[in-house]
């Protein structure tokens, strides 16, 4: 089996090993109070030149959504967000059990448009028996469908929500891909656009870790206490900051991404000349193709992937690339998905032999 299920299934890169190993007989003061997280902060304010920030270090991806939109959000304002957003779809109800809405927005490629925000914010407002108020609009880039927002999306999106007095949060758990996909912006860009966004490390070479970034005055006090509450300070604080350290020192962050995105595009361009029907073309590290069920039979027992979906009487598995993998594991699996095309070509030839068999026979 070669493992394509995740890209946060293996440990870290080494540069972040290292400093794991160099630290482990030191002593630190907890919570987040010590050189190193200073440190880390310091290296990604360094990234966003033009946007003083206060940048908080989190465990996780889920934790790091619950907290900024807890932190955001009165008790009666509402998250919009699109309806196949990991806040909607993969974390369990965490942000309806804090006592915030979600209000979905149906998904245009995983993303939210200009247009369609400015109408579910409309529809919001205007009814009068919702009792609701938007105050925050969640956007994950990279999508859950590996897809990416554009300069002029992020543009539109972040007036919108200034004209209305909103937030605009991203999710930023698959930004290094998103960040590396051949886009015409930066970390520095994305810190004008957004009053509050993470950057993921888990899945980007990290052993774990969420850098939050606030870039908004209005949002910058008291999120400690928050972060507090909601048990999203880990003690031993500088395990996280030594993450980002590694990652952001040497732009590991961005060679990691790179080396991911460069894979995936490799299995998507030799998928597509095998003439697999792809459910969503990405520029990122996650792929998703159609498989039938010959395909799919030859496939799961060889292949580690992640069952997204059906589509009809098919199965959308989704392939994902990571700093870890391999060009040998990339090239192996380019031999089955050819072995498992030609394997369900043979059926249908096989079916159509025996059609004319029974044709002639008659």
């Amino acid at each position: 089996m070669i493992f394509f299920r995740n890209d946060y299934g293996e440990g870290c890169v080494d540069s972040i090993m290292q400093l794991l190993i160099k630290s482990n007989e030191e002593s630190h003061p907890g919570y987040g109070c010590d050189e190193y997280s200073k440190r880390a902060a310091e290296i990604i304010q360094s990234k966003l030149p033009d946007t003083p920030s206060d940048i908080h270090f989190i465990v996780s991806g889920t934790l790091a959504n619950l907290t900024m939109i807890r932190h955001c959000l009165r008790p009666y304002e509402v998250v919009l967000a699109a309806d196949t957003a990991h806040i909607v779809v993969h974390e369990a109800g965490a942000i309806e059990a804090i006592g915030h809405k979600v209000f979905t927005i149906p998904n245009s490629n995983g993303k939210i448009t200009p247009s369609s925000l400015e109408r579910a914010y409309l529809r919001i407002i205007e009814d009068t028996t919702i009792f609701q108020v938007p105050r925050l609009v969640y956007i994950s880039n990279s999508t859950e469908l590996g897809t990416v927002y554009t300069r002029n999306e992020l543009e539109k999106l972040s007036e919108i929500c200034k004209k209305f007095d909103m937030y605009l949060m991203m999710d930023g758990a698959r930004l290094g891909p998103a960040l590396m996909s051949g886009v015409d912006y930066s970390l520095n860009d994305i810190a004008r656009w957004c009053d509050i966004f993470d950057i993921g490390g888990t899945k980007n070479g990290g052993l774990f870790g969420e850098a939050i970034v606030i870039t908004n005055p209005d949002l910058k006090p008291y999120f400690r206490y928050v972060q507090k509450q909601s048990g999203a300070i880990m003690a031993k604080g500088w395990l996280i900051a030594l993450q980002f350290i590694g990652l952001f020192e040497n732009d590991d962050f961005y060679k990691c991404a790179k080396h991911a995105n460069e894979l995936a595009k490799q299995i998507q361009d030799s998928a597509i000349e095998l003439g697999y029907p792809m459910y969503m073309c990405s520029t990122t590290n996650q792929i998703f193709i159609v498989l039938n069920q010959i395909q799919y039979k030859y496939l799961k027992e060889r292949i580690d992937f992640e069952i997204w979906g059906t589509w009809g009487n098919d199965t959308v598995i989704r392939l994902c690339t990571s700093w870890h993998t391999s060009q040998e594991e990339v090239d192996y699996l380019k031999v089955y998905m050819k072995e498992a095309m030609d394997q369900y070509v043979l059926s249908v030839q096989t079916e159509e032999e025996k059609e004319v068999s029974s044709e002639e026979k008659e």
